[in-house]
């Protein structure tokens, strides 16, 4: 099953300084990032913000094909996570007959933007994102963990209690 969202906004991970799509759910409390290249990033931003560029980018490009085909895209699908890559579908019409279309999902949202159309994700994408960030959480709270347990006394420094 899918779940529509909406991109609630664009930033940078500050671990890595990638720039993060933060996905979310319209109907609940789901969040999804997907880190996104910096040109991705930046044509997502472009239409988030309505900005006028002298030449058609790349992704106003396809959507110029696409109508200029007589083709309607009908909606985008985040349909997998797998090693940590996500995946996703265009999913369009032409002559009556619907066709998919696979893509990095960075390149669907930005076209989903500037064609105005749903963006869906499927529910064990959700689910798995949920369970690897919980997991990833563990992790970071394990390691800091065994990091205070292993300090000795000069590693305290002026904080001794």
């Amino acid at each position: 099953m899918e779940r529509e969202v909406k991109i609630r906004g664009l930033m940078m991970d500050p671990a890595t300084n990638t720039p993060v799509v933060v996905l979310k759910e319209m109907q609940g409390a789901g969040i999804l990032p997907i880190w996104v290249g910096i040109f991705e990033a930046n044509a997502i931003a472009l239409e988030i913000e309505k900005i006028q560029t002298p030449r058609p980018m790349t992704h106003d490009l396809l959507r110029n094909v696409l109508m200029g085909m007589q083709v309607m895209v009908h909606k985008v699908v985040v349909t997998n996570l797998r090693e940590d890559t996500f995946y996703a579908l265009i999913w369009m019409e032409r002559e009556g007959q619907m066709m998919q279309v696979d893509s990095r999902p960075s390149d669907a949202l930005a076209l989903a933007l500037r064609v105005d159309c749903p963006i869906f994700v499927e529910d064990e994408v959700l689910n798995n994102s949920r369970v690897v960030s919980a997991a990833a959480e563990r992790a970071t709270n394990e390691e800091l963990r065994k990091w205070l347990e292993n300090l000795n006394d000069e590693d305290m420094g002026r904080y001794k209690m």
